[in-house]
């Protein structure tokens, strides 16, 4: 009895966990790569998106080449630095991919952020891999 009261009470305290730090991404971040500026976004639904030069990838809904998709983000703070996969789903046909990226806050609003195109996650953030973000104030806060 006292093992299922344990684990009763420890499922909740492992959601918190993973939901505080999901909340620690939430947010449109801005980024400036050689000079042109980009936008990522996660909400709390679990989508993500990038922005660059007006054109939107990711995000609950996307059309790619005439097919529907969609972006969410899956977070692993247990790690460091933390690791984030951004995973692309094309609805049709269904097909997948993970990005594989790693992210190192350096403060509350400030980010470093590097992604990988191939299917190994970087190791270290470099001039090549890496962007630092920004969090993009709320008019409200």
């Amino acid at each position: 009895m006292k093992r299922i009261l344990t684990l009763l009470l420890i499922i909740p305290l492992l959601s918190m966990t993973i939901e505080n730090d999901k909340a620690k991404f939430i947010g449109k971040w801005i980024g400036e790569d050689e000079k042109e500026i980009g936008y990522s976004n996660f909400d709390s639904e679990g989508y993500a998106y990038f922005e660059v030069q007006g054109q939107i990838m990711g995000g609950k809904e996307f059309v790619r080449k005439g097919k529907k998709g969609n972006m969410t983000y899956e977070i692993n703070s247990k790690t460091n630095p933390i690791q984030v996969n951004l995973v692309v789903t094309m609805l049709e046909p269904k097909e997948q991919k993970k990005l594989l990226c790693i992210a190192n806050f350096i403060d509350h609003d400030t980010m470093e952020f590097a992604i990988s195109f191939d299917e190994n996650r970087p190791t270290e953030f470099d001039s090549e891999n890496s962007l630092i973000f920004k969090r993009e104030k709320q008019k409200n806060e």
